[in-house]
């Protein structure tokens, strides 16, 4: 009796293959995108979280429309706007590197059976959050410099005009201007200062970040009844509901991350050696609320950011352009 054929060919086995170019793309142009739209807010938050109480409870802003009032007021439309475009040119490979570097480890960790157990997919977003760093760090430091030389001038300022000082020489900072310093007195490492305190934000918002989304993606909606796919305003709800929730958990990592970053400091604020002397010096000095500044700006600016990079998966945006069937 001649034995059963096995019908299974090599392409029934071949696994589904990842395409890395347009997952590239489609993170850049939401990075672009989302960046434009709430890049005044995350100034305000720098801003918010590098303002240090002084010993009598003064402070320059009271509150994020506070904030927001007076920088508009002082530097207006466009100084809303200081440092962004070192922030849209890096936004690019950052967000690239991120969203691309998940959905490749994912691809990659899946089981045999392809199903991705919640602490795989928790080592997936912690490797992409990893390896974004390398542009994460030189970005965030450039653009907090920008982001904070209004606050540090209008300090300046107010500290001249209650001594009836001298007004104080302010010069323009510029992000060529900050690289080139950096590289010539400290090397290509001086762009990467506050690396260590980056990697814990980062690392760990993508642990949270993109397991929530998953689970939160799966339980709307989907495009059909055979699809495994959410319709899209349930991609953007799970993708701003992740983001504003992810944000607001690590807080208090950014909050160190950009006290550390910052170069140059106001009159008599406090300076940091390391992550641990800025955990410690923050909470002696102002309590554990300071983890917590410019959380609800955070907030507002991570849920489209990313919400907006999910509508841009969704909607196969690199895969239109290129001619690649989604």
């Amino acid at each position: 009796m001649a034995k059963p054929t096995n019908t299974i060919t090599s392409e029934t086995l071949k696994p589904k293959q990842f395409a890395l170019l347009p997952k590239v793309i489609n993170g850049g142009i939401a990075g672009i995108i989302g960046v434009s739209c709430v890049f005044p807010l995350d100034l305000v938050k720098t801003r918010l979280q590098n303002q240090q109480i002084g010993p009598n409870g003064e402070r320059m802003y009271n509150s994020m429309l506070d904030c927001f009032r007076k920088t508009y007021r002082s530097e207006g439309y466009f100084g809303m706007y200081r440092g962004s475009a070192v922030n849209i040119l890096l936004i690019t490979p950052e967000k690239a590197i991120k969203l691309a570097a998940n959905d490749f480890f994912r691809h990659h960790l899946q089981t045999k059976d392809g199903k991705l157990p919640v602490q795989r997919e928790m080592l997936a977003g912690g490797a992409a959050g990893f390896c974004q760093i390398i542009i994460t760090t030189p970005m965030e430091l450039l653009k907090i410099q920008l982001q904070d030389a209004g606050r540090i001038a209008a300090q300046a300022k107010l500290a001249a005009a209650a001594t009836a000082g001298a007004k104080p020489i302010i010069q323009k900072v510029s992000a060529t201007n900050i690289a080139m310093d950096l590289l010539k007195t400290k090397g290509i490492t001086g762009l990467y200062k506050g690396t260590s305190a980056t990697m814990l934000r980062d690392v760990s918002f993508s642990v949270v970040y993109f397991p929530l989304f998953a689970r939160l993606n799966s339980l709307g909606p989907r495009k059909s009844p055979d699809s495994n796919e959410a319709v899209f305003w349930w991609s953007f709800i799970s993708g701003c509901a992740a983001g504003s929730l992810s944000a607001v958990a690590v807080n208090p990592f950014d909050v160190v991350k950009t006290r550390l970053q910052l170069l140059k400091k106001g009159e008599g604020e406090v300076a940091y050696n390391g992550i641990a002397d800025a955990f410690r010096k923050i909470l002696k000095n102002e309590g554990p609320k300071a983890f917590f500044k410019g959380g609800a700006c955070r907030m507002i600016v991570i849920a489209p950011l990313f919400g907006i990079a999910q509508m841009v998966y969704f909607f196969g945006v690199a895969e239109f352009l290129l001619g690649i069937k989604k």
